[in-house]
């Protein structure tokens, strides 16, 4: 089982921290992909592209086709792109479950498809606020969680990880070192033991699955800051497509509401599910995103699809 870090020459925050990653010891050249030259080092195998990530599809299935290894999980080394051009570290799942067929897919992915998230999400969001802060990078960099959203499709559980937000900063060396020991550190490729490792350290087995919000999830991420805090797909509100039909203002039942809301939370509920073997999915509403009646239909499909509400005390271990 191995983990696919992965990064291309067209992306200045993506080669930058992979760079400054191969310059840690113990990388050895590993087999080509289609032209693609990879590195490994212990269970990991960093791959260098020249295309956007995000139309990258199935590069676990490709992988695995090349090597014969089993892809375990994938991380993506990414630009992050903001109308605010705040600096910023974020980490996300990835998918496009929202998307109706009709869409154009400016973004990669597939019109109702996800990824499974990869489990260490959450502690990786932590460990990156410990390290950013230790560089000095904070405040100047925000630290933060997004939403699911955009490609590449893929099976294996993934995360992007990026800077963001304009190309002064996707080219900024401290940032790029930083983003580097995270994955240094989070896969156990020096002295430390790898974080965020769900078959072993699953001692609470709640995952959060984030419904509602902004594109940053504040409510949610708070939560997940906590010790112990796992972390599956996280919707924001603009997301749960909810139309407003006369009858919802008294409904009896969530089909009343159209719209693509029911089958993206029904793929991040799953998926969320697969990525975390053994663990208990509950939904953690951000309640003031939404008008009294989409509150309501989320909750009669939650009760409807046997999917439990959790109180932010229920992720916290400690």
């Amino acid at each position: 089982m191995v983990t696919l870090v992965v990064a291309t020459s067209a992306d200045p925050a993506s080669i930058g921290p992979a760079s400054s990653l191969l310059a840690m010891p113990g990388w050895h050249p590993g087999p080509s992909l289609q032209d693609a030259a990879s590195y490994t080092n212990k269970e990991v195998r960093l791959i260098k592209l020249d295309k956007r990530l995000v139309v990258e599809n199935h590069l676990d299935k490709r992988w695995e086709e090349a090597t014969g290894e089993t892809v375990d999980d994938v991380v993506f080394l990414s630009k992050h792109v903001a109308s605010s051009n705040r600096p910023a570290l974020t980490i996300h799942p990835i998918g496009t479950p929202h998307l109706r067929e009709v869409e154009a897919l400016t973004a990669g992915g597939k019109p109702g498809w996800a990824a499974p998230p990869n489990p260490r999400i959450g502690p990786w969001f932590r460990l990156l606020k410990n390290i950013a802060n230790s560089h000095n990078l904070v405040p100047e960099f925000e630290v933060t969680l997004e939403a699911t959203h955009h490609g590449p499709e893929i099976n294996s559980p993934t995360m992007f990880v990026e800077i963001g937000s304009t190309e002064e900063y996707w080219k900024r060396q401290d940032a790029a070192q930083a983003i580097a020991l995270l994955v240094w550190e989070g896969l156990g490729l020096g002295e430390r033991i790898a974080v965020g490792n769900w078959s072993r350290d699953n001692d609470r087995n709640k995952i959060l699955l984030g419904i509602g919000g902004g594109h940053y999830v504040p409510r949610h991420m708070d939560i997940v800051q906590k010790d112990g805090v796992w972390v599956g797909h996280m919707l924001p509100g603009y997301s749960l497509l909810m139309e407003d039909p006369r009858e919802a203002k008294s409904l009896t039942n969530s089909a009343v509401v159209g719209g693509t809301w029911r089958e993206t939370i029904r793929v991040a509920f799953e998926t969320t599910k697969l990525a975390f073997p053994g663990g208990e999915v509950l939904a953690h509403l951000d309640h003031k995103i939404f008008k009294g009646w989409q509150r309501n239909a989320i909750i009669r499909f939650f009760t409807e699809q046997n999917i439990k509400i959790g109180k932010p005390s229920d992720f916290c271990p400690c």
